[in-house]
């Protein structure tokens, strides 16, 4: 297993208890496939860089997670289905 940063935006309009179930989804998609998460931190709603979707704000999830690869593709396959995550990123932890 490899450490992962995984970063993850929401749509700016979700309700909390929405923001809170969609975060409790990914941690289980890690879970679930035989890796942990060490570390999660909700950066909350922020200015985006550029527009995206019409949308100019986001709500940022930022994990360290140590991760199978099979997790991390299934991350990945989950998130570009799910409508509610506008954007993601997976990067290697180089410590």
């Amino acid at each position: 297993m490899k450490k992962y940063e995984v970063m993850f935006i929401l749509r700016s309009n979700l309700e909390q208890e929405k923001i809170q179930k969609e975060v409790a989804d990914v941690k289980a998609i890690f879970t679930g496939n035989e890796s942990e998460v060490l570390e999660c931190k909700e950066w909350g709603l922020r200015e985006l860089a550029y527009e995206i979707e019409h949308m100019r704000k986001g709500y940022y999830v930022w994990m360290l997670v140590n991760a199978t690869p099979k997790a991390v593709s299934e991350f990945d396959r989950v998130v570009r289905l799910d409508e509610n995550i506008i954007r993601h990123i997976i990067v290697v932890d180089g410590e």
